[in-house]
């Protein structure tokens, strides 16, 4: 794949908690520059995002219920309505991982329901299933869950669990998993090319990344 290809794959993210303004600021010139497709910030950092790709091709992406998941769907669904108003034109929310290690996908789906109506057209939802803290069939419920809710995409980690990240294996199991109703994002983990090209061959064609411009910089 060529650069510019790879490029509108990349979601530009800066997620640390001690991000401050300014670096949202920078980390946004940098997204126009490398052309990605989207940055993804923190919620309380949204409107400067917003704010500062006003004009640019670049879409402002907010986690909600970030890390952990383990928030009241109500909350989850209020942050969601909170970033779309303050201009996020993408939401990446956690499912609760709770719910989902003992079997509880009806309540998986409603908190991810219950996000998905604040997320109007042309938003988009991905739904983080935290994949390597899940089973390989949790995996498989917790994707069916999301596309019974009518989420847009999937996407492995959030990149905070102990576990670990993104991996080819649940990328693959997820993009056989939703075939082509839904994208597949790979995030945590992906820091270099060759890594970002074996997500997209698995099957990714959304990639959460802190690494975009080394990982275009290889691909010259």
């Amino acid at each position: 794949m060529d650069r510019h290809a790879v490029a509108q794959m990349l979601d530009h993210t800066l997620l640390k908690p001690e991000a401050t303004p300014d670096q949202v600021v920078a980390l946004c010139r940098e997204a126009v520059e490398l052309e990605a497709f989207a940055v993804c910030v923190s919620p309380s950092m949204v409107g400067v995002a917003h704010a500062a790709l006003r004009g640019t091709a670049v879409r402002t992406a907010s986690v909600v219920g970030f890390p952990s998941g383990a928030h009241p769907a109500a909350v989850v669904a209020g942050e969601a309505a909170l970033a779309v108003a303050a201009g996020a034109d993408e939401i990446d929310m956690v499912i609760n991982l709770g719910f989902a290690k003992a079997g509880d996908w009806a309540a998986v789906e409603a908190g991810i329901v219950a996000v998905r109506t604040n997320v109007p057209a042309p938003g988009l939802l991905k739904v983080i299933i935290e994949s390597a803290a899940l089973t390989n069939d949790e995996i498989v419920q917790a994707c069916q869950a999301a596309v019974r809710a009518n989420s847009d995409f999937v996407k492995t980690s959030t990149g905070f669990h102990p576990t670990g990240g993104a991996t080819l294996e649940a990328v693959r199991l997820m993009r056989n998993t939703v075939s082509d109703v839904c994208g597949v994002k790979a995030s945590g983990g992906v820091r270099t090319a060759e890594v970002a090209l074996a997500m997209i061959a698995a099957g990714a064609n959304r990639i959460g990344t802190s690494s975009s411009a080394a990982i275009l910089d290889a691909l010259g």
